[in-house]
């Protein structure tokens, strides 16, 4: 077995796996298991690395009971698949079934070649005067003659008892016929060896058909075992310092693993560990990071699992997947147990056409019954995070079973700060990139998209040849993540970019001119996106409520692009589109969300979101065909009252309307300075003649350009 081991560890290392070199580090690797039945593409469990250290390990990872199945290793190369092992069992059956064949071949013709013809003793002296038997084996005890005739055939023959008389045996000379003496008996051992054969060879291949089923169905049962990943000396590296802002979630969190740390402090007052925390927030602002803080900052065993694990095809295999989990945990504990996605087993019971989900459901009643059934299930956490809270099941997020709803909202200026401050952490910066800026002009943003954009910026320092990320790359991930990529080989005509130009340049000049609304960053009439132009606001202060003169301001700095083309062009065009959609939807939710309408009044009717499955069938609403119509007529007005404001402010300030649509069409791109100095000295220099070029005459009976459909995306 000492000679076996290098040969092993060669092998092994042609494919690329780790060498299983030296015996105590053979055993630890556990390839000497099983008189080294060791399977090459696995040659070393999940659960253990090269250098022998603890690492995360499924409560499944080695396999059936029998533990001769086990997980490929981390760049260890693919194992070979269920379709390598049936054409193996085909191509071994194939085998099988041409050696049974050749052998029952072999004993047929072969009993069936040695069956002589029975001849009388007289014939048999007939066909010796004929000169037609070859040879014959005379048995003198009992008379039997065995022969041959001069064709080949065999033939038997009763002679007289005691032997041939000596008259006899001188024919048989005289016709020179062969002759010798057998024994007593005849042998019957090759015909009983070859079905001895037969039989074994069935034997042999039964077993390891046995032994193919028994395999395939541990692999079966291995269905109900828990997929979950735990981590118990190796943790993810992030801790807490890793994650800026959202203090008050950390103090949520961290009482919960200082509780795992040291229980006796927290026993003494009458304290008892929450049982489940479920985090809620929008996609992208950190739960999933905050468990991985947990796992690096707990001194307990920790184990993730996704909500979509416990799902298969076959109704019970995840309500099995609960128990072993909660069994793997409770070996364990104290313990953390994250659910990640839990809405995929969480949703409410009974919703959906036909009545629900029955495999669904089946897992989810397991999971309360484990989280708070008739055996508590003490020293375990559950984590679990979630950004459909709605759809929850309310037996779920009860006390008891989810004693806290931890709420990751998305970042505010001061977290975007700080977010940035940590993606930026290990990269080249510039000394005048600003950080603060940047922060400003991305609310709404979460931290994975914040992520996102210092990456982008990074990508574009090394296109540029730039060792370090500067304010312009900065600026350039951000239009890229807001706008998407720019379409330089996107052409627009004179005319159509000197609609883009004064198109932008609405927004712009009222963005500025406009007392309540945001200042203005950057115009472009580059198209990046589905956009032609783009007109860019930051607030100078984060804003958490909006009162009516901001939103009017907002309306008209939207409506600003339309109401620019009217009055310069005097008729409108197609790149309005984005920006009548974002108005009539900032208007839909004045009249039918905040109350800010006379004939409406103080009422309100909630969002329009979309509708769960199961629960509503169709949009249903709770007001009157009436209300409705009133409700279109009051977002009409409210639209017609700030398109009709705006129009007035552009035809009072055309001078600076034209400046600013000069300066795009001449730079293509200008900042928020600029257009403040544009614009300013446009008001110094008092009105300026409305004689401004003007779009070409078309033919009444020429087509619309396509361009002319592209979306002109504003503010």
């Amino acid at each position: 077995m000492g000679a076996a081991r290098p040969e092993i560890s060669q092998v092994a290392r042609a494919r690329g796996l780790p060498a299983l070199a030296g015996s105590h580090r053979a055993t630890q690797a556990q390839g000497v298991r099983r008189k080294w039945r060791v399977r090459l593409p696995e040659a070393v469990p999940s659960s253990r690395a090269d250098d022998g250290s603890s690492g995360p390990r499924s409560p499944s990872s080695l396999g059936g009971p029998d533990g001769s199945r086990w997980n490929v290793p981390e760049g260890g190369g693919p194992g070979p698949g269920p379709k390598a092992y049936r054409r193996a069992t085909v191509i071994v059956m194939l085998v099988w079934l041409a050696v049974m064949g050749l052998l029952l071949f072999t004993v047929h013709t072969g009993s069936t070649s040695t069956v002589p013809t029975s001849i009388s003793y007289s014939t048999f002296l007939a066909k010796v005067g004929d000169s037609d038997v070859k040879s014959v084996q005379i048995n003198q005890s009992t008379g039997m003659i065995d022969g041959s005739f001069a064709d080949g055939k065999a033939f038997t023959a009763q002679g007289p008892p005691g032997g041939m008389p000596a008259s006899d045996i001188a024919l048989l000379d005289h016709y020179h016929v062969a002759r010798n003496y057998a024994g007593t008996t005849s042998s019957i051992w090759p015909g009983i060896l070859s079905w001895v054969l037969i039989i074994g060879l069935f034997v042999v291949f039964w077993v390891w058909i046995s032994r193919r089923a028994r395999g395939q169905m541990a692999g079966l049962s291995g269905w109900s075992q828990s997929q979950a990943k735990v981590h118990t000396t190796e943790r993810p590296s992030t801790t807490f310092d890793d994650i800026a802002g959202y203090e008050a979630v950390k103090q949520e969190i961290g009482e919960v693993v200082e509780f795992l740390r040291d229980p006796v402090r927290f026993e003494q007052i009458g304290a008892r560990i929450p049982k489940g925390i479920l985090l809620v927030g929008p996609p992208g602002t950190g739960k999933t990071l905050f468990a991985r803080a947990i796992a690096g900052e707990a001194r307990v065993p920790f184990i993730t699992i996704s909500g979509s694990e416990f799902m298969e095809m076959f109704v019970g295999v995840g309500a099995a997947r609960v128990r072993d989990l909660f069994k793997t945990a409770r070996a364990d504990k104290p313990s953390i147990i994250f659910v990640d996605e839990i809405d995929a087993i969480g949703r409410k019971r009974g919703t959906g056409l036909g009545g629900g989900h029955d495999e669904r459901e089946q897992t989810l009643n397991q999971l309360l019954s484990e989280m708070d059934g008739f055996e508590a299930a003490e020293g375990i956490v559950i984590l679990a995070a979630t950004n459909r809270p709605d759809i929850l099941d309310p037996a779920l997020l009860r006390a008891g079973r989810f004693d806290r709803q931890v709420v990751i909202p998305l970042p505010t200026l001061d977290e975007r700060r700080g977010i940035l401050a940590v993606h930026c952490r290990h990269k080249h910066m510039s000394a005048d990139a600003d950080l603060d800026v940047l922060a400003r002009g991305t609310p709404g943003m979460s931290g994975a998209d914040l992520e996102n954009l210092v990456n982008e910026a990074a990508l574009i320092a090394v296109r540029h040849g730039s060792g370090e990320i500067g304010p312009a790359e900065l600026e350039a991930a951000r239009d890229r993540v807001l706008m998407g990529l720019q379409r330089t080989s996107l052409v627009l005509s004179e005319d159509e970019k000197r609609i883009v130009a004064y198109h932008e340049a609405g927004h712009a000049v009222l963005a500025h001119l406009l007392v309540h609304a945001d200042p203005v960053h950057k115009v472009t009439i580059l198209p990046s996106g589905l956009a032609l132009g783009a007109t860019h606001q930051i607030p100078i202060e984060e804003r958490q409520i909006h009162q009516r003169p901001y939103l009017d301001d907002a309306l008209a700095v939207r409506l600003g692009g339309r109401a620019a083309e009217e009055v310069v062009f005097g008729v409108p065009s197609t790149g309005a589109q984005d920006d009548l959609t974002s108005a009539t939807e900032l208007a839909s939710r004045m009249v039918r969300e905040w109350g800010m309408s006379e004939a409406i009044g103080k009422m309100a009717w909630g969002p329009r979101g979309p509708v769960f499955l199961g629960e509503e069938l169709m949009h249903t609403r709770d007001y009157s065909d009436d209300t409705a119509r009133v409700i279109d007529q009051e977002i009409s007005r409210i639209l017609g009252e700030q398109a009709d404001r705006a129009r007035q402010v552009l035809e009072q300030h055309r001078g600076a309307l034209d400046a600013v649509a000069g300066a795009l069409v001449t730079q293509e791109t200008i900042d928020g300075a600029e257009v403040k100095r544009i614009i300013e000295a446009a008001q110094r220099s008092g009105p300026v003649s409305n004689d401004v070029p003007m779009l070409k005459p078309r033919d009444p009976g020429a087509r619309a350009h396509p361009r002319g459909r592209r979306a002109v995306r504003g503010t």
